[in-house]
């Protein structure tokens, strides 16, 4: 397996579909970093929550990251709240 985190990105599609990409990760890798932005950030953690609870039970949360990105440029320029959650098998 490797050393280096698998990434997955959360968006607007079912959480279920997130949580299997975890677990596919798992398969590759012995950590996983779930990113998400605005609106998703509830998302992805939903989809640790439910990998967590519910398939890989030996799940660990490492390392939580929050910031803000800033999206567009000039006058469309808005700031955008961003998470990175590492998790990694015990």
């Amino acid at each position: 397996m490797s050393e280096e985190a698998e990434t997955v990105y959360v968006g607007s599609k079912p959480i279920l579909t997130y949580v299997l990409a975890v677990i596919n990760a798992f398969q590759r890798a012995n950590k996983v970093k779930v990113l998400a932005r605005g609106r998703a950030i509830s998302s992805a953690v939903d989809v640790v929550e439910v990998t967590r609870r519910s398939f890989i039970e030996d799940l660990k949360i490492e390392n939580i990251e929050i910031g803000t990105e800033t999206v567009g440029e000039g006058d469309q320029a808005r700031n955008v709240s961003t998470i990175a959650i590492t998790l990694s098998k015990e």
